[in-house]
Order: C-alpha cells, then sequence, then structure tokens
C-alpha cells in the first residue's frame, strides 16, 4: 500500500516579503496542487488556496490585514505571469496557475474523491448556471450548497459565518469562492476554523468565465500574456488604475527578487 505524504514545502520557495510578513509561493504548478488537493480530500484535510497575482501584490503592501490574512493560506500559487518572471529572476521558478483555469480540475478531483462541493459569491443567478454547467460535466458531482452574498457582505462577518456553517454541515469538501481580493481569502481564513475539513479555493471570476456571464481572453492573447490587455480594452475605467497601480509594484518587487536570487548564492 502507498503511504501519502503531507506537501514537502521547499525550502527556499519563491516568495514575498511585506515587513515581517513573508508569503510563499509554494505550490510550484497545477500538477502538485492537484495532487496535494486529492491527498487533502483522502485525509479529510481542509486548506485555504490562494492565487497571487500583482493585484494582490499591490493589496499586500498597502493592507496589514490582508497580509495577515494571506499569510494564513496553506496553499499559494502564481496566478500572472509577473509572479512567474519574478520567481525566474529570483531564481526560484514556479509555473503558472491561473485561477479560473483551475476550477475544472478542481471539480474533477472532487468528482473522482467522491466528495461535495460549495459554490460563494457572484449572484444566484450565475451560481445556477455553474451548477448545471458542472452536473453536466460530471456526472453525479453533488453540490451541496450554492450562496450568493449580497453587496456589503462582511466576509468575516455573521452573515459570513452562518453560510460556513452551512458549509460545514452540508459536508462540503471544496469550496469555490469568487468574491475577489481581499473578501475572498479573509473568507477562506474564516472557513478554515469554521468548516475545517473543506478546501476553500479563491478563484475570483472563475464562476462567472463558466456561467459565460463573463469572457475569457482568446486563447492567444493569455499565451501571449496579454489577458491584462484584454480586461482593460474590456473595462477600461474600473480597470486603468489598478494596472497602473501593478506597474508601478513591479520594479521593487524586481528588485526584492534579485535580492533573493542573491541571498541564494551565498
Amino acid at each position: 500500500m502507498t503511504v501519502q505524504t503531507p506537501l514537502q514545502l521547499d525550502p527556499t520557495p519563491m516568495a514575498f516579503r511585506f515587513g515581517a510578513t513573508r508569503i510563499d509561493v509554494n505550490i510550484p504548478d497545477s500538477a502538485a496542487l492537484l495532487a496535494e488537493v486529492a491527498r487533502r480530500f483522502r485525509s479529510g484535510q481542509g486548506f485555504a488556496l490562494a492565487t497571487i497575482n500583482l493585484d494582490h501584490l499591490v493589496k499586500l503592501r498597502a493592507d496589514p490585514a490582508f497580509r495577515k490574512v494571506y499569510a494564513a493560506q496553506d496553499l499559494v500559487v502564481a496566478d500572472g505571469n509577473p509572479v512567474v518572471w519574478l520567481s525566474r529572476l529570483a531564481a526560484r521558478p514556479v509555473s503558472l496557475v491561473p485561477g479560473s483555469d483551475i476550477v475544472l480540475p478542481l471539480c474533477r478531483a472532487a468528482h473522482a474523491a467522491g466528495v461535495s462541493i460549495a459554490l460563494v459569491g457572484s449572484t444566484e443567478a450565475v451560481l445556477d448556471k455553474v451548477a448545471q454547467a458542472l452536473e453536466a460535466q460530471f456526472p453525479g458531482l453533488k453540490i451541496a450548497l450554492g450562496a450568493a452574498p449580497p453587496m456589503g457582505f462582511d466576509p468575516q462577518g455573521a452573515q459570513a459565518r452562518d453560510i460556513l456553517r452551512q458549509i460545514d454541515a452540508a459536508d462540503a469538501r471544496l469550496c469555490l469562492v469568487a468574491m475577489g481580493a481581499p473578501k475572498q481569502e479573509a473568507f477562506a481564513q474564516l472557513g478554515r476554523d469554521i468548516a475545517p475539513a473543506c478546501g476553500f479555493a479563491s478563484i475570483g471570476a472563475g464562476l462567472d468565465f463558466i456561467a459565460g456571464t463573463q469572457r475569457r481572453a482568446p486563447r492567444l492573447m493569455r499565451m501571449l500574456a496579454l489577458e491584462w490587455l484584454w480586461r482593460m480594452l474590456l473595462s477600461p475605467r474600473r480597470l486603468a488604475l489598478r494596472y497602473l497601480r501593478c506597474a508601478m509594484v513591479l520594479p521593487p518587487a524586481m528588485l526584492d527578487a534579485w535580492r533573493l536570487r542573491r541571498a541564494a548564492r551565498n
């Protein structure tokens, strides 16, 4: 019989420092992520999965509360080519694992393990479409709960606690959380306490893409690392300032990555 061992963290992973807080990108690629998720399904161990990108780096630099939430995430992958490029500069390479791309593989893993899932975020109409799409693609997949929090939702307030208690009572073992940063990561952090057997995956707009209410960039643009441009062209007023801030965070992040590279040589 093969014994499944826990995730063995790289002693020198790609890391980002924000004051006294260090965030490690501790999952190098999608294969490692799915292997770890499958192991946790088998062992009944939950998790909180975060997908770090430049927008998150901006928020982490500015918000100590978000740093605390992020440091509590169990699994962190690189969501965005700039994070991958920074990891190469640091000589601690990781592969691209976009949050939107891991939704179906995670559901496939849940289906294979025979565990139920929960959907939290977006709107009720989107959740209905997603449930139908997932049940069609994975016959027999049980969707134990769907919750679309209202505007102004506090991800660590009373309503969040009520949703998490429902998730725990329904024995959902995977929860796809689509509320955007920092709300989804804060919800996942609280979920680790209230529903410890459930894995919380923060996936941004992942559910809207499945429902078809938002369009992803064409495959060629994604291959050319131009998905950000596609998004900005679709919603320039909302995203132009965000991407400017992301561009501004790159120089100090590159310097930090270079320091990591030099530290590895010493």
